[in-house]
């Protein structure tokens, strides 16, 4: 199978995930909570998708993860520094490129986080992303202060369902999968 064939089968793959889980799915991490988010949901990194206003519909926090579907159609896509470099489509001095057509990104600090497009053309119509991380939200348990002064906690509510946990695993069997065919 060529490569461009499999690189389109993964990439639906995540998509169908993406539809299936609406573009976003939570696992236990912890005892706390991780989001993956699929960026533009059901269509991926692609020039059709109003990424604008997918991101503007989500919260990021530290811990999360941000994945990336597309094809090289697409160009690449640059992590950039500068809120400047962003918003001019400057992708000549990016942090990192990411060239794999699917991509997980996590959110380790709080902070603005941009995202563009290598194609200029593309990036100046829009396709590209900037996400705010905020601090990572505690799922401590609520605390129960005793007569006698001393602390208890009460028990933790739900965990989330096994369909959310089976989503992220089938991501990482979709990976796994894709790694399979370089190794």
């Amino acid at each position: 199978m060529a490569l461009v064939t499999k690189m389109t089968v993964l990439a639906l793959g995540v998509v169908l995930i993406s539809v299936v889980s609406g573009g976003k799915w939570v696992e236990a991490a912890d005892d706390n909570r991780v989001t993956h988010h699929v960026v533009g949901g059901d269509r991926g990194w692609d020039s059709s998708t109003d990424v604008g206003s997918w991101s503007a519909a989500r919260t990021f926090r530290v811990g999360d993860r941000i994945w990336f579907t597309y094809s090289m159609v697409q160009g690449r896509i640059a992590e950039l520094r500068t809120k400047e470099e962003y918003e001019s489509c400057d992708v000549s001095n990016p942090i990192r490129m990411y060239t794999d057509g699917l991509d997980a990104i996590s959110l380790e600090q709080e902070g603005i986080r941009y995202f563009v497009s290598s194609d200029s053309n593309s990036c100046k119509n829009g396709l590209k992303l900037h996400v705010e991380v905020l601090p990572h939200q505690t799922t401590d348990s609520p605390k129960v202060i005793t007569s006698e002064g001393s602390v208890s906690a009460i028990a933790a509510g739900p965990t989330p369902s096994g369909s959310a946990q089976l989503g992220a695993s089938c991501v990482f069997l979709m990976a796994g999968l894709w790694l399979s065919y370089f190794i």
